[in-house]
């Protein structure tokens, strides 16, 4: 009877144990925590489409349109002038910017001329009495000779036989020599043929100038002109006088130019065409560097977004009832951050900003602030 007890006693040990080890393993069973959906708020815009200029952006830097070499052609001791020679030196139309020593040549002039006059004297005799009708103007000549003075013009010869006395008797050789060395002799002295400042001087006063050497350099400070390179698809939509928009390179300040000369060339090596564009201001210094911005066409029908949010295939997402979508669009030109789109439909809504993950049927939800509309 006692073992039958025992028995029975772990039996029941048995199936207590058993079942209190399930409800340990079940209370262990934690419940899975609900997973709910994330809709993301995206940033919209409504179309319009409307007119889109196309602003292609150029750069380089600036030279002054009216610029001089200035360069020896006579030899001689560079002079000490009203004005320093030195760079940053201003003159005005007709000043003295450049003065060589002239005194051994202004000397050989002047012989040269006295020969002349006495050459001229010599035939009055002779044209007295063999052309009296041509002597009064000879004789007037003479008069107004003045060896300190430009040589004047000979007499106007309206015979033949005057023509053939008078160079028979060497005047016109010596006449044309001496208007020759008249001529060298003002290469002595070079004048500041516009109004400008000196921006490179390369001799100093008691330098021994030879024929061929470079002096300096001088240009005007009124208008300067920058040089920029077009992508020939747009060779055809540049015009001139077209008003251009620069700015400087801290885009502190802007200015206004205008395409003074486009070139006919187009480069082998870039494609590119040279565009010119004239610009003044008092605040300009030759070699600054600007950015310009060409309007190079009026697109219609058209709007314009950041690059971005071109996907591919010339696909962009739009909203519709909360859920992405995609359609197909046309760009027409692309710039560094923006592209010019047509086949948009008016009204609908589109993306501003990207979406990260974002696919063609997910949900998500506009941002409930202000929106403007894409017009242009």
């Amino acid at each position: 009877m006692r073992k039958i007890i025992l028995s029975i006693l772990g039996i029941l040990i048995i199936i207590a144990s058993f079942f209190l080890a399930n409800q340990i393993v079940s209370s262990r069973s934690r419940p899975k925590a609900k997973v709910e959906k994330v809709v993301k708020t995206v940033f919209t815009q409504t179309v319009a489409n409307g007119t889109v200029p196309i602003i292609v952006p150029a750069n380089g830097n600036l030279r002054a349109k009216r610029r001089v070499e200035l360069y020896a052609e006579v030899q001689g001791v560079f002079r000490k002038g009203n004005k320093l020679f030195k760079a940053g030196q201003p003159y005005r139309t007709g000043e003295t910017i450049i003065k060589i020593d002239a005194s051994e040549y202004y000397a050989s002039v002047q012989s040269a001329k006295s020969n002349l006059y006495n050459l001229i004297t010599s035939i009055m005799p002779d044209l007295r009495l063999d052309y009296p009708e041509v002597f009064p103007k000879w004789q007037a000549y003479l008069s107004n000779f003045d060896l300190n003075e430009t040589t004047p013009p000979l007499p106007d010869m309206t015979s033949e036989k005057e023509k053939f006395f008078i160079s028979g008797r060497g005047i016109l050789t010596n006449y044309y020599n001496v208007k020759n060395m008249e001529q060298r002799l003002r290469k002595y002295r070079i004048s500041a043929p516009f109004s400008g400042i000196l921006t490179e001087a390369l001799v100093t006063e008691g330098t021994l100038v030879r024929p061929g050497q470079k002096l300096g350099e001088f240009i005007n400070t009124d208008i300067y002109e920058m040089e920029v390179s077009i992508s020939k698809t747009f060779s055809d939509l540049l015009k001139l006088n077209e008003e251009v928009e620069l700015v400087n390179l801290d885009r502190t300040k802007t200015y206004k130019g205008y395409v003074a000369r486009i070139n006919g060339n187009v480069d082998l090596a870039t494609q590119t065409i040279k565009a010119f564009i004239d610009v003044k201001d008092p605040d300009l210094k030759e070699g600054m560097y600007l950015e310009a911005n060409l309007n190079a066409k009026q697109e219609s029908d058209a709007i314009e977004i950041d690059r971005n949010l071109l996907l591919e295939n010339n696909q962009i997402f739009i909203v519709r009832d909360s859920i992405l979508d995609r359609i197909v669009v046309r760009p027409v030109y692309f710039s560094d951050k923006k592209v010019v789109l047509k086949d948009v439909p008016d009204g609908i809504s589109i993306l501003t900003k990207p979406v990260v993950g974002a696919f063609e049927g997910m949900l998500v939800k506009k941002y409930k602030g202000e929106t403007a509309k894409i017009e242009n």
